[in-house]
């Protein structure tokens, strides 16, 4: 029985690494979910506005690469990097375009 069940999380952690990928893109609310923030301009920069967006309109951080939005899975993480550009790490769910956040970094 220990054996099934290791046997199941080494599948489960193999399968789950392969499908993961890494994204980059600005991270911004999705109220101003292509990053431009000129017309809500609730801070001095992209940045303030969406933790503003965020935190006084109920907004959700999301990424946004130049072409696609997407949200994600964590929203702590995104707090400290908003406005600025990363690298993210995660599953994409491609029916919602959601990203089950594994690591966020900035990016290089």
């Amino acid at each position: 029985m220990k054996l099934a069940i290791f046997s199941f999380l080494i599948l489960t952690l193999f399968v789950s690494a392969q499908n993961s990928a890494t994204f980059t893109g600005v991270i911004t609310d999705d109220m101003c979910a292509k990053g431009d923030h000129s017309s809500m301009r609730m801070g001095a920069n992209d940045g303030e506005c969406a933790l503003a967006c965020v935190s006084a309109h109920g907004a959700q951080f999301v990424l946004y690469d130049g072409k696609e939005t997407y949200g994600l899975s964590d929203q702590k993480a995104p707090k400290e990097f908003a406005g600025k550009k990363v690298t993210v790490t995660g599953t994409l769910d491609a029916k919602t375009k959601k990203i089950t956040v594994r690591s966020m970094a900035l990016a290089k």
